[in-house]
């Protein structure tokens, strides 16, 4: 058992010893040992103080530390923990109301899961189900979660490692990625409108009497906040409309005020027949995820049994937690406060891309944004390839190490710096991580040809 005075040596050896860690070779590991987390900020057992640049994996979205949740969660506790998810609970209903309520367009009805992953697993149930049709498409540069169904569906390449036995009837197709797009575009809407055309035929092969949905995430994230183009998600509405196939909006990291608006299929005057949320759901102070469908395909099943369950859905705890997190949200303006960090966000990146001569591109809604940085702006060229060997690491492992010395928590993965910090956070702040940045970007200029 570890107690408050165990010192850090042990604390971590334990964790070492009987845990596993994700994505991660699990010797040689050095876990930074928090023992607590305030608005942007956490502590390690020493009281070295990091600050949150990508929110704990973009989910922490009202910032740390926050008694209303816990106030809130101690509540329904006293009242009721657990019951099965038969029952009817004050919690779930008061947050399927929220949802209904703050979601776009129709969607009208919400089916609670413990994370986005599980989300992800029961849209894709639901459209196969509704549809009668066996086949989703989806994004290459893409993750949906990392359970079978979602990690299937995604293209992240760490499904390689169990690919040979994923789900079948995943279709994937091309991002609109202009930067680097796939056809040689000129412009980012010269690609969008390449990528539709592409998306199209590849449905057409597919068959378009076979494809249940086409998924694709609100905004992209960890795939390397991919901007759409401005028609693009709009487009893909009306190629569902086409030909009878739902619209999965991934939500899962985009929603809950991340790109400056509640959802960031907003930004694209859309509506989805199902979206999946969770991480800003609680702002991960409890595990919650929501598959929240609209009212034609809830009406559907007025007559016919949903075929979908899991034992800890709607858990009355985690609802509680899920309601006072939208509260904070709203009553905080902590959405119009990303979007406005956000443009702060981008002007400052516009000094640093004068500085630094491997910032290749900035992309970035709201709070959510990756700097893409390259060997020679000319030629594209990344400082670490995409999907790089143990031994082509030297640049991101370099960097990843440099961000921790100077006291920060961001996602740093091959040519990819991501910024992503809580909503509440101030232009102080971001001027403090900006100074880290720059000395951590440095080291990639060292690259540059």
């Amino acid at each position: 058992m570890i107690t408050e005075t165990m010192n850090k040596s042990q604390s971590v050896q334990d964790n070492l010893d009987y845990t596993l860690f994700s994505w991660s070779q699990q010797g040689g590991l050095n876990p930074i040992d928090a023992v607590r987390a305030e608005g942007v900020y956490v502590y390690d057992r020493d009281g070295k103080r990091y600050l949150d640049f990508s929110s704990q994996l973009m989910n922490v979205n009202i910032g740390h530390g926050n008694q209303r949740i816990t106030e809130a969660v101690a509540r329904q506790m006293r009242e009721l923990s657990f019951v099965y998810p038969g029952m009817a609970t004050d919690p779930r209903g008061e947050l399927g109301k929220l949802l209904a309520e703050i979601t776009p367009g129709n969607l009208s009805k919400t089916f609670f899961t413990l994370g986005g992953a599980e989300a992800i697993e029961n849209a894709i149930k639901i459209a196969r189900m509704y549809t009668g049709r066996h086949k989703i498409v989806a994004h290459y540069r893409s993750y949906h979660g990392a359970t079978y169904g979602a990690m299937s569906a995604g293209g992240d390449p760490r499904r390689f490692a169990v690919d040979s036995q994923s789900v079948p009837n995943i279709v994937h197709v091309e991002n609109p990625y202009a930067y680097r797009c796939p056809w040689g575009s000129s412009s980012i809407e010269e690609c969008g409108q390449r990528a539709l055309a592409h998306l199209e035929r590849v449905i057409q092969f597919e068959n378009p009497n076979s494809v249940a949905a086409i998924l694709m995430e609100g905004e992209s994230g960890s795939s390397g906040c991919i901007k759409y183009p401005p028609f693009y998600l709009k487009k893909v509405r009306e190629l569902c409309d086409k030909y009878g196939i739902l619209l999965i909006d991934d939500e899962v990291m985009s929603g809950f005020g991340r790109t400056g608006k509640m959802f960031a299929i907003e930004h694209h005057d859309t509506v989805p027949d199902i979206m999946c949320v969770a991480k800003g759901l609680t702002s991960g102070y409890l595990p919650l995820g929501a598959t929240i469908v609209s009212d034609k395909i809830a009406k559907h099943y007025e007559d016919k049994p949903l075929a979908i369950g899991l034992t800890y859905s709607a858990h009355a705890v985690s609802c509680a937690a899920g309601i006072e997190n939208i509260k904070v949200m709203q009553e905080e303006n902590m959405v119009e406060n990303a979007a406005a960090m956000g443009k702060y966000l981008e002007e400052r990146m516009e000094d640093l891309k004068r500085k630094h001569p491997s910032i290749g591109d900035f992309r970035n809604t709201g709070l959510l944004g990756c700097i893409e940085l390259v060997k020679n702006r000319d030629t594209k060229e990344p400082v670490t390839p995409w999907n790089a060997a143990p031994g082509q690491m030297e640049v991101t492992n370099r960097m990843a190490a440099k961000v921790r010395e100077l006291g920060m928590f961001t996602f740093v993965r091959w040519n990819w710096i991501f910024i992503a910090p809580p909503l509440c956070i101030t232009k102080e702040q971001i001027d403090e991580g900006l100074e880290i940045l720059s000395q951590v970007i440095s080291i990639a200029d060292e690259y540059c040809n």
